[in-house]
């Protein structure tokens, strides 16, 4: 980026040229003729479905378009059939997206089981030993968001395939960086927003339900789109589509899912395995600067536990440097005590270079 140097992906993305040109088309278009090119308009919907079910390596048929993961979790927890006495197994460093619609259901004596992270990393003995007879569904994020933890997903979903229980993933931390495979790793629900990783806009996500878990989730907030003859407007035919578009109640955001469309078109493109790889480079150099420095990673070091979230303390206030780094063209995020670096693969290592620069010239300032 010309502007600035961009290291805050974990947050809100900038957008790739493609996605600008994708949606000033589609706004033109719109402008110009209206709904006339509309079949043209849902192919291209058909052709983002497909390409975020082949990012995660799902089926077409099991992954519907969300406006973000708050509302991919909560078709989960709205919709299936819970008892009093049920718990839920989460994190207790989750972003709020994936705690409220678990909470939300103490109201039917649903119970949240918060398990301790352990210095921001979500250790399987720990997460498992919340585990009983009562137990529903385990839910965690790929990849937490203050400290970049990345959990072992395949170990977590075998277990909860060899225990019967339910296993939802926040993915938004994750995709567009890191390989995701729902089959592998026995995953049954799936949710992300598109604006972080991905490199789409706010508003618009993917998620994904299982096939064999389908019938588990009823479709709590129904609208003509989730039924099977939602094209007969006028069949009050009351059955649901045999598919993950039950979910859709209406009218989809055509304009975000054509950006969304654009962007995964860059991901796939350039692989996955060659962004994780890139992006695992960069957070070495990253590393690599803090060491020298004496700073303190917050984020787990250990190859298998990395992701593109790098999260450090620094040795005074830091209540200041996120204004101060904007002001000196960088952009991160400072929260929680923490300094956080997500860079994407087309970042380089001069800007990691520049920016230790200006750190050096913020503490400096600061003695």
């Amino acid at each position: 980026m010309e502007e600035l140097i961009f290291f805050d992906h974990a947050r809100v993305a900038p957008l790739p040229e493609r996605v600008r040109k994708v949606v000033t088309a589609f706004v033109d278009d719109a402008t110009r003729y209206g709904t006339a090119h509309y079949e043209t308009w849902v192919a291209d919907i058909d052709q983002a479905r497909k390409k975020f079910a082949h990012l995660i390596n799902a089926g077409t048929d099991e992954v519907a378009f969300v406006k973000n993961t708050s509302e991919g979790l909560s078709i989960v927890a709205n919709g299936l059939d819970w008892k009093s006495g049920d718990n839920v197994v989460i994190p207790d460093i989750e972003f709020p997206a994936n705690v409220y619609p678990w909470w939300n259901l103490k109201r039917l004596g649903v119970n949240t089981r918060m398990v301790p992270a352990v210095e921001g990393r979500v250790l399987f003995d720990d997460l498992v030993k919340q585990v009983d007879a009562q137990t529903r569904l385990i839910s965690i994020s790929s990849v937490e968001c203050n400290s970049g933890f990345r959990s072992d997903l395949n170990r977590i979903g075998a277990f909860c395939k060899d225990k019967g229980i339910l296993f939802c993933v926040d993915a938004i931390q994750s995709l567009g960086i890191l390989p995701m495979d729902v089959k592998r790793d026995h995953i049954d629900f799936l949710s992300a927003d598109g604006h972080k990783w991905m490199l789409s806009v706010e508003g618009l996500g993917g998620f994904y339900i299982s096939k064999d878990v389908l019938e588990k989730v009823y479709p709590v907030t129904v609208g003509w789109g989730n039924m099977v003859n939602a094209a007969d407007f006028m069949n009050y035919e009351f059955a649901f589509r045999p598919n993950a578009q039950r979910f859709e109640e209406g009218s989809l955001n055509t304009m975000s899912i054509h950006a969304f469309g654009a962007a995964l078109d860059l991901l796939l493109e350039t692989g996955i395995e060659n962004i994780e790889k890139r992006v695992m480079a960069l957070g070495d150099r990253v590393l690599e600067q803090l060491n020298q420095r004496g700073l303190k990673v917050y984020s787990s070091t250990r190859q298998e536990e990395r992701s593109g979230n790098i999260a450090f303390v620094m040795n005074q206030d830091v209540s200041q440097l996120y204004e101060w780094m904007l002001k000196n063209k960088v952009k991160l995020t400072v929260r929680d005590g923490l300094v956080r670096l997500s860079p994407h693969f087309y970042n380089n290592e001069d800007e990691i270079d520049s920016f230790f620069d200006l750190l050096d010239k913020f503490v400096e300032l600061k003695r």
